[in-house]
């Protein structure tokens, strides 16, 4: 029995104790949309056919169909795989710093998008969806080279953090391995007798193990051996009690984003918790519609027990002779169902879920072609719904995200030799993603307006003209809009093509000055020439 490995198993414990408050909430979420991703979030064993039951309580997909769509939304909003939406950047440096950087920015997208990232990504947004909130662990490919990266299981996640503005810093995972598999992976030497007898006799059978991930008081810079570097990584086998792995990583290996946090502790809620009263009175009105269904189709008889009739034993049905005193016997009965009230009910349900999960202005509007103003406010809509969230993640999310990726292609020499002057200099990511740029679109709004009231203007007076710096206007549109670098001249480049421009039009001018004086001197010799000879014939 290892010491530290008994307080790690106690600590998990209480972190246990504190996340079960919430756990019943993301099980309702799941349960109205991704019932299967919600595995693990209640003593019930969820597989694949305990979750076909779920799913086929679910008797409207409105929700499960909004999540994916702002999931994806979000995914292809922040970080789309067919455009780069990072770059690293700083105004005091040389053009060949910039460079530098701008060429790291595009190794680091090219490899994040070139591992698992996009699959995993995806998942990792539809659990911020539902439940809030996602674990999204990124380390090296050891055997392959790249990245790696896994979407933790919310139920096997238990976080916190030490940090004054909240970001979670700490994780602990419980998972299970089978002995065969813990062998493998942590070697014989380090597992207990047990695991070891059972990998011997049964390789199949499952141990529970965990993973601790937090930061360490005391630390080195840059440090080479694992349990000195910045954030402590120990891998427990809890029923042994031992320390069967211990390591460290530069930067925390994990991104924990909230979509909104519950004031107190450390975890989230999504967007479906917010449309979960909906979802509910929606399944539920969709149940009394198909009851009603069912009475509307099969119909609903009354009869008379007249001695000839037994209600009990007719059975309505085709080809059917059912024997009776009278016709007044046995007759069909109105049910009384109203479908109009329930379409008219799930109509409303359906346009409330969308409009809270922001489906209703994700979703490709029907109709025909928007004009250049619709686009534009509806960006600008979709920009102020989106905004808020965008703003945490980049800080919950992208940054822990790119400065992980940045440190391991670092250290891998992935990149190409820095100039001198970007020695001892400071450097920032700046986002350039769809939804980063959505938020800088009202700057272009703002210079295409200021360059039609100045074209009108300037017919009264040219001079307005001077008023606006058309370079950098054009270099604040090229930002905002994500135009790539190297196609933007830098000032010494349009510095120098324009003094050649200038050049050239001096020499220009100049050889039509030439031609110009050639071609006086030339007429006025012709015409001293005429008038000698008018002379010599007038004199003779």
């Amino acid at each position: 029995m290892d010491e530290l490995a008994v307080k790690l198993i106690k600590r998990a414990d209480t972190l246990k104790a504190n996340r079960q408050v919430h756990e019943s909430v993301w099980r309702e979420c799941y349960d109205y949309t991704y019932p299967l991703r919600g595995a693990g979030l209640s003593d019930e064993v969820l597989d694949a056919q305990s979750a076909k039951h779920k799913v086929a309580k679910l008797l409207d997909g409105t929700a499960t169909d909004s999540a994916r769509m702002l999931a994806s939304a979000l995914m292809s909003g922040m970080t789309p795989a067919n455009a780069q939406w990072l770059n690293l950047d700083s105004e005091s440096l040389p053009d060949d710093a910039k460079a530098w950087l701008s060429e790291c920015a595009t190794l680091v997208w090219e490899n994040i998008h070139a591992a698992n990232f996009d699959a995993e990504g995806y998942e990792a947004n539809l659990d911020v969806v539902c439940a809030g909130w996602f674990v999204l662990y990124i380390d090296e490919n050891r055997d392959e080279g790249g990245y790696t990266f896994q979407q933790w299981p919310l139920a096997q996640c238990y976080v916190t953090s030490t940090r004054k503005d909240g970001i979670v810093d700490t994780v602990y995972r419980c998972y299970q391995l089978t002995a065969e598999q813990a062998v493998k992976e942590f070697g014989a030497d380090k597992v207990s007798k047990k695991i070891l007898d059972a990998a011997k006799n049964k390789p199949d059978d499952k141990f529970d193990f965990m993973h601790c991930i937090f930061p360490r008081d005391t630390y080195a810079v840059d440090a080479r051996l694992a349990r000195n570097m910045r954030f402590a990584s120990f891998n427990v086998e809890v029923s042994g009690k031992q320390i069967v792995r211990e390591s460290g990583y530069h930067e925390f290996p994990c991104c924990v984003p909230r979509w909104m946090k519950i004031p107190g502790g450390s975890y989230g809620i999504g967007p479906v918790y917010d449309a979960l009263p909906d979802c509910k009175e929606l399944n539920e009105t969709k149940r009394m519609e198909k009851a009603a269904q069912d009475l509307a189709i099969s119909g609903m008889w009354i009869a008379e027990d007249d001695g000839v009739l037994n209600p009990r034993t007719v059975k309505v049905g085709p080809r059917r002779i059912i024997v009776a005193n009278s016709t007044d016997s046995m007759k069909p009965l109105l049910t009384g169902a109203d479908f109009n009230v329930a379409f008219t009910a799930e109509d409303r349900l359906q346009a409330s879920i969308r409009k809270i999960m922001m489906a209703d202005q994700l979703q490709p509007q029907d109709g025909p072609a928007m004009t250049a103003t619709e686009v534009h406010v509806r960006v600008a809509l979709i920009r102020q719904l989106l905004g808020p969230v965008y703003g945490r993640f980049q800080a919950e999310y992208l940054q822990p995200l790119v400065v992980r990726c940045f440190g391991i292609a670092f250290r891998a020499g992935v990149f190409p030799q820095p100039p001198e002057s970007l020695q001892n200099a400071n450097f920032n990511v700046r986002y350039i993603s769809p939804l980063a740029r959505a938020q800088q679109l009202e700057d272009v709004t703002a210079i295409e307006r200021l360059g039609m009231n100045v074209q009108n203007l300037a017919g009264i007076d040219q001079s307005v003209v001077d008023l606006v710096d058309t370079d950098e206007a054009t270099r604040v549109v090229a930002d905002a809009l994500g135009v790539p670098a190297k196609v933007i001249r830098s000032s010494e480049a349009v510095a120098s093509l324009r003094d050649e421009r200038q050049k050239r039009a001096a020499q220009a001018q100049q050889q039509a000055m030439v031609m110009q004086a050639g071609t006086e001197a030339a007429g006025a010799a012709g015409q001293t020439a005429g008038a000698a000879l008018g002379r010599q014939l007038a004199g003779g």
